[in-house]
């Protein structure tokens, strides 16, 4: 009985959500907050929650409503509006310049493509997928104690697919030379079958497949739990569906009656798996993160990408509506909002992580580095827009459109923002390149905490 109304209460909860999202749309912004004071009235009994500003369209997305409240409720990290417009207008022109778009994802060197065309019949798209599918469930804690020396954790190997050339690959990149190694070694470590049963993948080969390069003095963070995430990921799939992720995919279509979109895939992702489950309570009420499940859903969408961006994706037959996901928050992407002065950090904040200080996960200073990350870079993404709109209008006084919509907005999503705010990280910390004509704040280290979420 008490399971029956938790779930007609979530039906509920749910209904309304998508009601809000709708009246936000095409009622008065008086008449949305007018309903939101009613059923989330503010106060620490209750919870509280952002009130829409005209201009501000409230998100259908879950995780990025509730990481509103979280950062008003935190009150450590804020967000920058003067920090927003100015690299607003540098991430866009970055994003254009380079021509970063959904199908870059195919022009990293490491990973594994699926074939074309889409066909779920084909044994490589299966592959592809299990291969997608465990570096998402294993994709968390890579930063290091040795960060910028030899010794701290890598792996050795080729420096791309059908490359001669080998090196240490470091951080993300240590898990996928890791698992593409293993492949290269005939060892089917993608395969659910293989890895959920310590038979014939016993703890002692994953710890071989993860092995460092000789010059390190670490190995990989948090070994242990990895070995139990892949054990209960790889039992769901086989005991549920038919032991893979393609299986995955296929219950999805099927109970979506192929209209599911990315955060109804993300949804799934984390009620199926507890280790996808990224969640907090603050305060009384749950803050969603879904780091993992949502990056799954959008290396995904990315992995498939039609090459011609209007043809059908052959995993969201009706539209991805990919803008309901919000950015991953992680530990790499808040640091570079906050060089970019999108992130303000209090002094205390600042200092504990110049002085690699440990925050424990779920305490208020991570919890706020994470909401504000994801509201910043939602934020950013509006101001996208809105700059687009203005010179495709040829008038500085053009409005912005709903943010919320899919279509014309769906190319400037927080997906593809993340995706290039960590790649810049990434060559900024390599010194690959160095961020030009936007004043920046000093590079302060990531925040270190050890977790299984990111």
């Amino acid at each position: 009985m008490y399971q029956a109304v938790k779930t007609v209460d979530k039906i509920l909860r749910r209904l309304f959500r998508d009601a809000v999202a709708i009246l936000s749309v095409t009622l008065s912004t008086a008449i949305t907050n007018s309903l939101l004071r009613k059923y989330y009235p503010r106060g620490k009994a209750s919870g509280s929650i952002t009130l829409l500003e005209p201009t501000q369209p409230l998100s259908t997305s879950p995780v990025i409503f509730s990481a509103e409240f979280a950062m008003v409720e935190t009150n450590v990290v804020r967000v920058n509006p003067e920090g927003i417009k100015r690299a607003a207008a540098y991430i866009s022109y970055k994003i254009a310049a380079e021509q970063y778009t959904p199908r870059t994802w195919r022009t990293q060197p490491l990973h594994v493509c699926p074939p074309k065309p889409y066909s779920p019949s084909d044994p490589l798209t299966r592959q592809c997928l299990n291969w997608i599918f465990i570096i998402s469930a294993l994709n968390f804690s890579f930063w290091s104690e040795r960060e910028g020396t030899a010794e701290r954790y890598g792996v050795e190997w080729r420096k791309g697919w059908g490359m001669e050339e080998r090196v240490v690959h470091t951080g993300y990149w240590s898990l996928v030379a890791a698992v593409n190694r293993a492949l290269e070694e005939n060892i089917p470590i993608t395969d659910p079958a293989f890895y959920s049963s310590e038979g014939l993948c016993p703890d002692s080969l994953i710890a071989y497949v993860f092995r460092a390069a000789t010059q390190c003095r670490e190995s990989i963070p948090l070994l242990q739990e990895r070995i139990a995430i892949m054990r209960e990921v790889g039992s769901i799939l086989c005991n549920n569906f038919n032991g893979s992720y393609l299986g995955f995919l296929a219950s999805f279509h099927n109970r979506k009656y192929g209209q599911g979109t990315a955060i109804d895939l993300a949804e799934m992702v984390t009620h199926t798996f507890p280790s996808f489950r990224d969640e907090q309570w603050l305060n009384g009420r749950k803050v969603l993160f879904w780091k993992r499940a949502q990056i799954l859903v959008a290396e995904t969408w990315a992995a498939f990408y039609p090459e011609i961006s209007t043809y059908q994706h052959p995993i969201f037959p009706n539209g991805p509506a990919i803008t309901t996901l919000s950015m991953f928050a992680d530990y790499r992407v808040p640091q570079i909002l906050h060089h970019l002065r999108i992130l303000e950090y209090p002094d205390s904040l600042a200092h504990k992580l110049r002085a690699g200080t440990y925050l424990t996960s779920g305490c208020r200073e991570e919890i706020s580095l994470r909401a504000a990350s994801i509201v910043a870079v939602e934020r950013v993404r509006n101001e996208i827009i809105c700059l687009r709109e203005k010179s495709h209008q040829g008038s500085g006084e053009a409005g912005c459109g709903n943010a919320t919509g899919t279509g014309q907005h769906d190319e400037v999503s927080s997906v593809l923002i993340d995706f290039y705010l960590w790649d810049l990280a990434k060559k900024i910390e390599r010194g690959e390149e160095r961020i030009e004509g936007v004043d920046t704040a000093d590079m302060v280290p990531v925040h270190r905490t050890r977790s299984i979420w990111y």
